[in-house]
């Protein structure tokens, strides 16, 4: 253990050599990081089956046509329709598969392969992937001041079963969750250093991708609104405030509160113009092509009436709602608590390949203890916790009180879909709350470790939580391992 981390063996000398060791114990954690990510990714992509994961014939029907066509297709376009459902995928933002669309029609100039096809569709997702975990990394050096927790959380968030299963295969929850990490980690730069540009377009380049791939994360863009206009509403910027520095943002203790208008239209005005520019052209055509619906969910739900078989028909297909079952009573008689969590953690195929269940025990531990410290537990005194933050604290509310909507919309949404649409409880669609959910669940664990310390404080602090974020981090990889070597691979073995 001492020789990845040597640096805080107390034995430092000179700053500057602390400083070299951090540089070489990170560089060797980076590598670790990304080659893990790289090899146990890869391995998935390749060895998925094509149409195995979920849905994935259907999405793939749309790169398809983009790489054959060299054009976007009508969400009417019946080469891309869904069998039996009657609507296609096109109706709704769909940026990922231009992507990879038109980098399939770039590799068919040097082959006709259809495996070729496959995986370079699949790679533009595994691509956004690493970007994903990139971006996820940066975050962890803002949200933790302590870089070993902020480890945990890379390692947690990156390497769950089903987030890195995500970026396998032919779909559009990939560029969310990039979109996701962008939004957050260009927020959390902007509540630092009072919104530069680079933190606006940062923020701007994640709304961007989020509002062309996903509409179940729409709950992020609403947050950074109301975070970004809550920023210029609480803090003063009158001459004698007092600014400190917090673990997530400037703290400004003023006179007087007042809202800063000038700044908020200014930069509000430059994160708008960039996501205007972004955007608008997608809107605009939806709604050129389908009478003014610019969402095209009434587009899609007309297609589907006039295309599904009755089986799924939007007026005659059976649901919890048209039986005239309550919400709960979906809750209580179906598995859908059951599926959305564990399908949430990991499952591979079309909702038909588990792993061990002791993966499944760890992570409902880990992220059920770790939330349950982060509410409870109190907040650690510090030398940043004075009387200054007091000026803040409402704002420091809304903040969790955002980040807590942004978990339970997508919960919220795939309750709803279940009930009234279609009953499928797929932890995918969860997935847009993982990064609140890790960071909640590090932080309590974190807080955990400071109440120990307090209770023993002749614990050894450096070696304890060295061995524990460590071992914590080769739990999180070896699970992955297990379920990808152990369970997928002899899985998909059988299907051939």
């Amino acid at each position: 253990m001492d020789a990845i981390f040597p640096a805080l063996r107390n034995k430092c000398n000179t700053k500057a050599y602390c400083m070299k060791e951090h540089k070489r114990n990170d560089f060797f954690i980076i590598l670790c990081y990304f080659g893990l990510y790289i090899v146990l990714g890869l391995s998935l992509l390749i060895k998925q089956p094509f149409g195995n994961p979920p849905d994935e014939f259907n999405r793939y029907l749309i790169p398809q046509y983009i790489a054959e066509n060299g054009t976007l297709p009508d969400g009417y376009e019946e080469s891309i329709r869904i069998p039996g459902y009657g609507f296609s995928y096109a109706f709704q933002p769909i940026l990922p598969y231009m992507l990879q669309g038109y980098a399939m029609r770039l590799v068919n100039l040097f082959t006709d392969s259809e495996s070729a096809l496959l995986y370079t569709a699949r790679g533009v997702n595994f691509l956004l992937g690493l970007l994903t975990a990139y971006v996820v990394l940066l975050l962890s050096r803002q949200w933790f001041r302590d870089r070993r927790f902020g480890w945990l959380f890379a390692f947690l968030a990156a390497f769950l079963p089903q987030s890195i299963f995500m970026h396998t295969y032919v779909n559009t929850d990939s560029c969310c969750m990039l979109s996701i990490a962008l939004m957050l980690y260009g927020l959390t730069l902007g509540l630092k250093d009072a919104f530069s540009g680079a933190a606006c377009v940062i923020m701007a380049a994640g709304i961007i991708l989020c509002a062309l791939s996903y509409y179940n994360a729409y709950g992020y863009i609403l947050s950074c609104i109301l975070l970004f206009t809550a920023f210029y509403l609480s803090f003063s910027r009158q001459s004698g405030s007092v600014i400190t520095r917090g673990r997530f943002f400037l703290s400004f203790s003023p006179r007087k509160a007042h809202f800063d208008y000038r700044n908020f239209l200014k930069k509000g005005a430059f994160i708008s113009a960039i996501v205007l520019c972004g955007i608008a052209w997608w809107f605009i055509r939806s709604a050129v092509l389908y009478d003014g619906d610019f969402l095209g969910l009434q587009a899609r739900s007309n297609c589907a009436s006039l295309y599904a078989i009755p089986e799924f028909h939007p007026e005659t297909r059976v649901t919890w709602q048209s039986q005239g079952y309550s919400l709960w009573d979906m809750l209580k008689d179906s598995d859908f608590i059951t599926l959305s969590v564990l399908s949430f953690i990991g499952m591979y195929g079309p909702m038909t390949m588990v792993t061990s269940v002791w993966v499944y025990r760890f992570y409902k531990a880990l992220f059920g203890l770790g939330v349950l410290f982060c509410v409870l537990l109190p907040r650690p005194a510090g030398r940043h916790h004075t009387k200054k933050q007091a000026g803040r604290r409402w704002f420091r509310i809304f903040y969790h009180i955002n980040m807590t909507a942004c978990i339970l919309i997508p919960v919220l949404l795939s309750l709803i879909y279940s009930y009234t649409t279609d009953y499928q409880p797929q932890g995918r669609y969860l997935l847009p709350a993982l990064l609140p959910l890790c960071f909640y669940t590090v932080h309590g664990l974190e807080k955990l470790y400071r109440t120990l310390l307090a209770f023993f404080p002749k614990l050894p602090r450096e070696r304890t939580l060295i061995f524990v974020s460590v071992l914590l981090c080769i739990f999180i990889v070896g699970m992955l391992a297990l379920t990808i070597y152990g369970y997928a691979f002899p899985y998909y073995d059988a299907l051939l």
